[in-house]
C-alpha cells in the first residue's frame, strides 16, 4: 500500500552549470532561462506546490513570478536559498542525483555481480561465450562502444536478452558509461529471472578508457525481435512487478485519474522506443524511454509525492521500469487494458505558453543579411547547439544574464533576438527591450528560419556575452573527457552512498 506524500517540486533557478556543483537531493534545475519551456512538462499541476532557491543572486524572485504569470497558485521562494539549506540538509553535486545514487544503493544492498575492464577483455581475447549489451541511449551507443557491444538500451533488456543469449551458458555482460545504468541493467536480468551468468562492466566505458583499452566508434549493431520469448518475459515480470509494489490500472481508472489530475499531479509515460512512440501511443503519453527515466528521472518528473503511469504493448518494459521507480519511492502503475485506446503518431510538441502578445516586431533572413553593422545579433540557443553553428556574426547569451551581457556587446541602435525556432526569443524580447532600452526585433522563424533559407552558419569564430555555464559536460559523454575528469566521476559515484545515508531524504526501498 502507497503512502501518499504531500507534493512538492523544488526547483533551482540557476543554470545547470552552478546547479551541477550544490543542489539538495531532490532539487530540479529549473534554470530562469527555460521556464517557459520546460515547466508545464516538468510540474503539469498548476495547484502543485513549488518551492524556488537560488545562491542569492535574485534568480529564484524573478522565477517565482515567472511561474505565477504562467498560472500557478502555490510558489514560494525558499528562505535563505542554497546557503540556508545547506545547514539542515546535505548538498550534493552533479545531475541526475537520485538515480545514480539509488544505482549505488541497488549494488550494495544486491550485491549486483561485476567485473573490471581487464576481466571482460580477456574474455574476449579468449573468444568466450558471452554477448556485451550497451544499454546507454542508441546516440551514445554510436558514439563509442565496447569491442562487440550490441545496442540494447536498459528498458529493453529484460524483453529482448533471451533472444540475444538463448543458451544459459552465455556470459551476459551490462554496460554503459560509468556505473548506475550498468548496475541496474544487470540487476534487471537478475530480478527477471534469466538463467544466464550475468555481470555489469564495472565503471563502464570509463573504466574501460582508463585501463588503456580501445573504443569503437560508429557502431550499429541493435537488438532484434523478442516474439519467441516475450511471454516468458511477460511471466517474471508481472511476478517482479508485483512484488516491488507496481499497480496494474485498466482504462477506467486511468481515466478517473486524469478528471482528478487538478487534484493529484499525474505523469504518463511510454517507456517503449522513441521509434514505436513516434509510431503510435497513447493520446497524452510522454515519450520517456524505461531506461532513461530511471537513470534520469528528473528530467520528467519535478513533482514528489507525485503519481506515474506507465504503458508497453509487452506487458515487460512498463513493469521492468515500474519496478524501478517503485523501489525509488513512486507511486508507480502500470496501464494494461483491452479497450481500444486513443492513439496519436507523430512526436507531440511539448506543453508551452503561448507567446505573450502583442507578438515583438520581427525581421526576415534576407533583411538581417543585409543589415550589416546596423544591428547586434543575440542567439539564446543553448550553448553546445550555438558552437555548431551560429549566424555570422552573432552572440551567444543567457538570458538569466541579459544585463551582463549587454555590456560585453557594440554599440548599436537595435538588438535581433533569435533562437532555433525563434519561440524562446518570443517569450524573451520584451525582458530585453526593458533591460537594453534599445529597439528590439526577432528573427521570424529563428536560425531555422535562417538555414532554410539557404543561408550558411559560423561555426569556427564565437562571440560570447555569457559563460557557457547553461550546461554541464558529463564526464562520461562524448570522447574528449580528460583522465582525471572521468576518475574523478567515478570516485563522486562510489561515494553516493555514505552521502545518502547522512542525509535521509530519499525514501528508497530496496526490494530483495
Amino acid at each position: 500500500m502507497w503512502r501518499v506524500c504531500r507534493e512538492v517540486a523544488l526547483l533551482d533557478a540557476r543554470e545547470e552549470g552552478p546547479y551541477s556543483q550544490a543542489h539538495p537531493f531532490f532539487a530540479v534545475a529549473l534554470p530562469l532561462s527555460r521556464i517557459e519551456a520546460a515547466v508545464f512538462s516538468l510540474v503539469p499541476r498548476r495547484s502543485a506546490p513549488v518551492v524556488v532557491y537560488d545562491t542569492g543572486e535574485g534568480l529564484a524572485d524573478e522565477a517565482a513570478a515567472r511561474i505565477m504569470h504562467l498560472g500557478y497558485t502555490d510558489v514560494s521562494v525558499l528562505e535563505g536559498g542554497l546557503e540556508a539549506y545547506a545547514l539542515v540538509g546535505e548538498l550534493f553535486r552533479d545531475v541526475n542525483v537520485p538515480s545514480k545514487a539509488f544505482g549505488e544503493l541497488v549494488e550494495s544492498i544486491r550485491h549486483t555481480p561485476s567485473l573490471s575492464a581487464s576481466e571482460v577483455r580477456n574474455l574476449l581475447d579468449q573468444q568466450a561465450d558471452m554477448v556485451v549489451l550497451d544499454v546507454r541511449r542508441f546516440e551514445e551507443y554510436r558514439t563509442m562502444s565496447v569491442p562487440s557491444a550490441i545496442s540494447v538500451p536498459g528498458g529493453e533488456l529484460a524483453l529482448r536478452v533471451r533472444e540475444i543469449a538463448p543458451s544459459p551458458a552465455t556470459l551476459v555482460v551490462v554496460n554503459c558509461a560509468g556505473r548506475t545504468r550498468s548496475i541496474i541493467g544487470a540487476q534487471t536480468l537478475v530480478n527477471a529471472g534469466i538463467p544466464n551468468r550475468v555481470a555489469a562492466l564495472r565503471n563502464g566505458t570509463i573504466g574501460w578508457t582508463l585501463e588503456g583499452y580501445s573504443l569503437d566508434h560508429g557502431q550499429t549493431r541493435r537488438f532484434g525481435d523478442a516474439s519467441k520469448h516475450r511471454e516468458m518475459a511477460r511471466v517474471s515480470a508481472s511476478t517482479w512487478a508485483a512484488r516491488t509494489g507496481v499497480a496494474v490500472i485498466d482504462l477506467e481508472t486511468l481515466d478517473s485519474w486524469i478528471q482528478r489530475a487538478d487534484e493529484r499531479t499525474l505523469y504518463r509515460f511510454d517507456v517503449r522506443t522513441p521509434e514505436e512512440y513516434e509510431a503510435g501511443h497513447p493520446a497524452g503519453f510522454v515519450s520517456a524511454p524505461g531506461g532513461q527515466l530511471v537513470q534520469a528521472t528528473d528530467e520528467w518528473v519535478a513533482v514528489r509525492g507525485a503519481r506515474i503511469v506507465l504503458f508497453d504493448d509487452d506487458g515487460v518494459r512498463a513493469r521492468m521500469t515500474g519496478s524501478w521507480l517503485a523501489q525509488m519511492g513512486w507511486e508507480t502503475a502500470v496501464l494494461e487494458t483491452t479497450a481500444p485506446l486513443s492513439m496519436e503518431t507523430g512526436i507531440p510538441s511539448p506543453p508551452r505558453p503561448e507567446p505573450p502578445q502583442p507578438v515583438h516586431p520581427t525581421i526576415r533572413p534576407d533583411e538581417l543579411a543585409a543589415s550589416g553593422e546596423r544591428v547586434v545579433i543575440l542567439d539564446l540557443a543553448p550553448s553546445p547547439v550555438y558552437e555548431r553553428g551560429h549566424i555570422p556574426g552573432a552572440w551567444f547569451v543567457l538570458r538569466s544574464r541579459f544585463r551582463q551581457a549587454l555590456a560585453q556587446l557594440p554599440p548599436a541602435e537595435t538588438l535581433v533576438l533569435t533562437s532555433p525556432d525563434g519561440w524562446l526569443a518570443l517569450h524573451a524580447a520584451s525582458e530585453l527591450e526593458r533591460i537594453a532600452k534599445r529597439t528590439v526585433r526577432i528573427l521570424g522563424g529563428g536560425t531555422a528560419a535562417w538555414t532554410a533559407a539557404g543561408r550558411p552558419l559560423d561555426q569556427d569564430r564565437h562571440c560570447c556575452a555569457s559563460p557557457a555555464i547553461d550546461v554541464y559536460k558529463r564526464p562520461y559523454e562524448g570522447t574528449d573527457n580528460a583522465p582525471q575528469a572521468m576518475q574523478s566521476y567515478i570516485d563522486w559515484e562510489l561515494q553516493l552512498v555514505a552521502q545518502l545515508a547522512n542525509d535521509g531524504v530519499s525514501n528508497f526501498r530496496v526490494v530483495r
